[in-house]
């Protein structure tokens, strides 16, 4: 019970309460302990007796999760005297004498902040806070006790949103930062007089100089005591800090004076409970750019490895999702692959409470191309393979399937996925459940060539029986996609054609706006691998399908991907005799290639290059009209920069004055020289082999582009 002033509260406590307790006699003999509870309250206490033993119970299965309102008592709280809310006068006094009495005035006001009850009542009483904050800031390198219990009373304050003005009143934050930075600085120099005191006992051990030993001994000992001192003042300080970094300009504030490299630093100490809090404030600071960047400055990375795996389960779970929010980070992400985080990564794979952090992690790591094989190397594929198949007809986890599909697109890690029956339990699950992502994971697979892509034969014709208008889109996409990527001289592509009526299918397709522009594309590079094959070629021209390609391409004309696409079927297309009389007789095709030649995509002009090549040496006409428009294309680049330089200049004449035009050897003819009067005609260029070196007239048509150009 509990009555409006703090003097009147009564607190029993119940150390015999367990599972196993008999609440109603306990509840019989409490109230006939306390003489402040009436007896006819005894079917109450029962209630609330019965209530804890369960809260106790539950909360015993669950594991404990650090916060930063839960920082423990520390060695030296502990006192004598009870703590009363009317002696603060009497606690204030003891803060002007000496240092034991500061430390006990200090000790008594923290054990009434620690109960938030009298938080209020100490906010109003400003001498109080006002001598503990001047006590703090003139004596906190004299006694690291005193720091830490005055740090702790202001510590209480801030675990309330409410109270941080007060605590940024007394500029304790700033305080805590000189703190943490001074107290870094000390532990530096006590490593180095530990380390020379450690080489100076190994260089004298064979000489049994036991004076020698016992002085390192006794070293050793006064660094652990010192350490475990400092260590309760770094996790109060940082615990006040952590609050404080609610407000993000406060937060700013501490990044200016280096809040990161300190933190960072930090990372070396072995106190679990400093490091948890440690890790978590990264992890805050973290999803601002400008504190990730200081990070990837210091070495970061390399401290957290050694955390990873450890056997606290809440420092290596919030080490795992600061590793996490560094992993967006390229840089950082080669980082954590330099100094063996993979492998540790992978184990984590097999633990349930840190599995889903691990693999986030991973994927991150997998999306760069260069580490994808390292993953060969490891566990981690067989893992993921049973966790796909453990899943049962549920939908795979998207983070699961996502990392799978980055592994995939690696040769190595699509071999060993296909170990065993590993691709024929992936197809029979896609198919059945028509999952778009799993047949994406099967389509990275099909694009390598050798032994997996041939364990694809025996799946053709369950692929293309999933290519309908009925199924969904996506789900087609990648069907049509593993096919497009069977470029395999044995498949018979006429039979798979014509069995599943695939061609009025691609026709339907190419219509523009028949269907998302994805699903388009893949038809079109569909029909590029088919029309390797003659007689398929030859079906698809009767079909009328190459104006409905013209067509596509006029609609996509500003769609590079597509164009390249299109074009490449052209190029196929123009090896077979029966598919190459009607794009040549029958369609505009050759002439939009003759545009796209100068196109600005380096892989267009390169396909188109190569199919008007192999157009003109079949037809003279389309090989003149092509030297044509190159004669045209490279003159008209060189007159304009005459042009353009004339202008600049302001030369009277287009050649300059210094006789080049007299010059009748730097002209070609039909014997290699042209006339002196240097007079070209594009009719010229009438041998549709000139191009290769063939032709009678020994022309070679890019040395005379060249020499023009030079004019």
């Amino acid at each position: 019970m509990q009555s409006e002033d703090a003097r009147y509260l009564k607190r029993i406590r119940l150390k015999s309460l367990n599972t196993n307790t008999d609440v109603a006699a306990l509840a019989r003999k409490v109230v006939e302990e306390c003489k402040l509870i009436h007896p006819s309250k005894l079917s109450e206490v029962e209630q609330l007796l019965f209530y804890l033993q369960n809260r106790k119970k539950a909360s015993g299965k669950e594991k404990r999760v650090v916060k930063p309102r839960d920082l423990t008592p520390f060695e030296g709280m502990e006192i004598d005297e009870e703590a009363n809310i009317n002696k603060v006068e009497e606690y204030v006094e003891l803060l002007y004498e000496g240092m034991e009495e500061k430390v006990k005035g200090a000790t008594l006001i923290l054990h009434l902040a620690r109960n938030p009850v009298n938080l209020e009542e100490l906010l109003e009483n400003e001498t109080a806070l006002g001598a503990l904050a001047r006590v703090l800031r003139e004596d906190w390198k004299q006694s690291v006790e005193l720091a830490t219990t005055i740090i702790y009373v202001f510590f209480c304050f801030s675990s309330f949103s409410q109270f941080h003005g007060l605590v940024t009143h007394y500029k304790i934050g700033a305080l805590c930062m000189n703190v943490m930075e001074h107290e870094l600085k000390r532990y530096d120099l006590w490593q180095d007089e530990l380390q020379k005191k450690t080489r100076t006992y190994i260089l004298h051990f064979r000489l049994w100089v036991w004076a020698l030993r016992k002085e390192h001994e006794k070293a050793f000992k006064k660094y652990q005591g010192l350490l475990v001192k400092q260590e309760q003042l770094l996790r109060v300080a940082l615990y006040l800090l952590l609050n404080l970094a609610e407000d993000t300009r406060t937060e700013l504030k501490m990044r200016n004076k280096n809040i990161v490299h300190m933190l960072v630093k930090t990372l070396d100490r072995e106190n679990e409970e400093l490091l948890v809090l440690v890790v978590s404030f990264l992890k805050k600071l973290s999803i601002f750019l400008e504190n990730k960047n200081d990070m990837a400055e210091v070495d970061t990375v390399e401290r957290l490895s050694r955390l990873v795996p450890c056997e606290h389960e809440d420092l290596l779970n919030i080490t795992l999702r600061l590793l996490l929010n560094l992993s967006f980070d390229t840089g950082l992400r080669i980082k954590m692959v330099q100094v063996g985080l993979l492998p540790k990564l992978t184990s984590l794979l097999g633990d349930e409470n840190h599995k889903q952090m691990a693999m986030c992690i991973l994927y991150h790591i997998s999306v760069d191309d260069r580490f994808k094989s390292m993953f060969a190397y490891t566990d981690c594929i067989p893992q993921l393979m049973k966790m796909l198949f453990e899943h049962g007809e549920e939908r795979i986890d998207a983070e699961l399937i996502s990392f799978c599909i980055n592994l995939a697109a690696n040769k190595k890690n699509a071999q060993l996925i296909c170990e065993g029956n590993g691709l024929k339990m992936l197809m029979k699950r896609a198919l059945k459940l028509k999952d778009p992502l799993l047949m994406k994971m099967i389509r990275n697979i099909s694009q390598h060539d050798g032994p997996p892509k041939h364990l694809f034969i025996d799946y053709v014709g369950d692929l293309a029986a999933q290519i309908t208008p009925d199924e969904n889109e996506e789900y087609v996409i990648e069907c049509l996609g593993t096919l497009a990527n069977l470029t395999i001289a044995d498949l018979d592509w006429e039979l798979v054609l014509k069995e599943y009526n695939l061609v009025p299918y691609f026709k339907d397709r190419l219509k523009p706006g028949s269907a998302e522009d994805d699903l388009i594309l893949e038809v079109v590079i569909m029909i590029g691998t088919v029309s390797m094959d003659d007689s398929c070629a030859a079906m698809l021209a009767k079909s009328g399908i190459i104006p409905a390609i013209i067509e596509l391409l006029n609609a996509q004309q500003e769609d590079d991907e597509f164009v390249c696409q299109i074009v490449y079927v052209f190029y196929q297309m123009v090896f077979h005799q029966a598919t190459r009389e009607v794009i040549i007789k029958e369609t505009q095709a050759p002439a939009y290639l003759i545009d796209l030649m100068h196109d600005k995509n380096a892989e267009i002009r390169k396909v188109c290059d190569n199919t008007l090549d192999i157009i003109a040496e079949y037809d003279e006409e389309w090989g003149r009209k092509t030297q044509r428009e190159k004669f045209r294309w490279h003159n008209s680049q060189w007159l304009e920069m005459v042009e353009s330089r004339q202008m600049e200049e302001g030369e009277p004449f287009m050649y300059g004055e210094d006789g080049e035009m007299d010059r009748p050897d730097l002209f070609y003819s039909t014997d290699g020289i042209t006339p002196a009067s240097g007079a070209v005609s594009p009719d010229f260029f009438s041998d549709p082999y000139a191009q290769n070196g063939d032709g009678q007239h020994g022309y070679d048509s890019e040395t005379n582009f060249n020499t023009l150009k030079h004019y």
